[in-house]
């Protein structure tokens, strides 16, 4: 059997096969802030026919080197011309860029080389030549910077490997399917063995299930390799997936930033809000059809309540139950658990005139919001 090695990544014990090796960090980098990028009041503005278009506007936030950070934002909202900004393809026209401390715009063209070969980027659409095989497309970048040929086939073989391609080194591009190409487009990203990889909507032309995969792939080698990942895309699903912190962007502008879990449980801006919208908990349309502001009339009415949850520990139902008495029912729930913090929703119906026993609630809230959504005259 083959031997393991440990891999750790908040708090999780993983283990892989020694079959896809780590591969070392970028060359004549060793300073543990290598990886950590700056945006300082960092602005952009592209000159049209018709008059200046401004794409970024005070952009000031940091990355910490070893993290995963998302940017989001709507089309248009300046995503990728922040992006680019990073290894030097855009050149911001206020403020400024560093990467592990240096300045971007201050490089020579000879040290802007350089430092594109310590940040690897992946794209939506994956550029591969199509006359090359896979092993072929992965060494391209080192052919180009002289590196030696035993060499390139070491570092091809442990990509591969790493990306579980190590069986399609000498397959074309035409016979592998999208996810198995993305696979070689972050090889390819990786063999100048970067500090950064950055993300450009890279599975936006993905199926749900490939998407899922690529993205645990990205997260296996944020841990083994402990470099800075920043990808940008419109879904939260991607950011709720894989990202430790994100950055909302709109207008070009930051709407808002922090922990994804906090961004995702009490979102501040009305841009977050939209964007969220598609994973939010909704009334199950049955229920929304009989809703009524008020008991209309004689019978059985009960009461529906949203209890909201937006970080914090699994909520417990003993208390709710204890809270609203006899005749409580679950109609609904959603909760998911980002970075260790609960979030979502629970749907009840309790008795129309039942309010929550303050003794039950005394030592902390049930939720961190609790809502009355209107009265329905049955809950069958």
């Amino acid at each position: 059997m083959a031997a393991t090695f440990p891999l750790f990544r908040r708090g999780l014990l993983q283990t892989a096969s020694r079959s896809a090796p780590p591969v070392a960090r970028a060359e004549g980098t060793t300073a543990p802030n290598a990886g950590s990028i700056r945006f300082e009041g960092v602005g952009k503005t592209y000159h049209a026919a018709s008059g200046p278009v401004e794409a970024l506007r005070e952009i000031d936030i940091e990355i910490p080197a070893g993290g995963i950070f998302g940017i989001i934002g709507r089309s248009g909202a300046g995503k990728s011309s922040l992006l680019r900004t990073i290894n030097g393809l855009e050149t911001p026209s206020a403020g400024r860029v560093t990467v592990g401390g240096v300045d971007v715009a201050t490089l020579g063209t000879g040290e802007l080389v350089a430092l594109r070969r310590r940040i690897g980027m992946i794209f939506q659409h994956f550029n591969l030549l199509s006359a090359t095989t896979v092993a072929e497309n992965v060494a391209l970048p080192l052919k180009v910077a002289g590196v030696p040929r035993a060499e390139i086939a070491e570092r091809v073989a442990s990509l591969l490997a790493l990306v579980g391609l190590d069986g399609k080194a000498d397959t074309y591009p035409g016979r592998l399917s999208g996810g198995q190409k993305q696979r070689v487009g972050i090889a390819r990203a990786l063999v100048h063995r970067p500090d950064i990889l950055l993300c450009d909507e890279a599975t936006s032309a993905l199926d749900p299930e490939t998407t899922q995969s690529i993205l645990a792939l990205l997260r296996d080698i944020n841990a083994r390799l402990g470099i800075t990942i920043v990808l940008i895309t419109h879904e939260m699903r991607v950011i709720r997936a894989i990202c430790d912190s994100v950055l909302v962007l709109e207008r070009g502008a930051i709407a808002e930033t922090g922990p994804v879990w906090q961004v995702f449980g009490n979102p501040q801006h009305d841009a977050t809000r939209a964007l969220l919208a598609p994973l939010a908990t909704r009334v199950p349309e049955d229920i929304a059809q009989r809703l009524h502001a008020q008991p209309e009339g004689a019978g059985d009415w009960h009461r529906v309540v949203e209890l909201r949850y937006a970080g914090g520990e699994v909520p417990d139902l003993s208390r709710v139950a204890a809270a609203f008495g006899a005749g409580v029912r679950l109609l609904h729930g959603s909760l998911d658990r980002i970075q260790g913090h609960t979030q979502g929703a629970l749907l009840l119906s309790i008795p129309a005139h039942a309010t929550p026993d303050d003794a039950a609630t005394s030592d902390a809230p049930l939720a961190h919001h609790v809502t009355t959504l209107g009265y329905v005259s049955d809950t069958h």
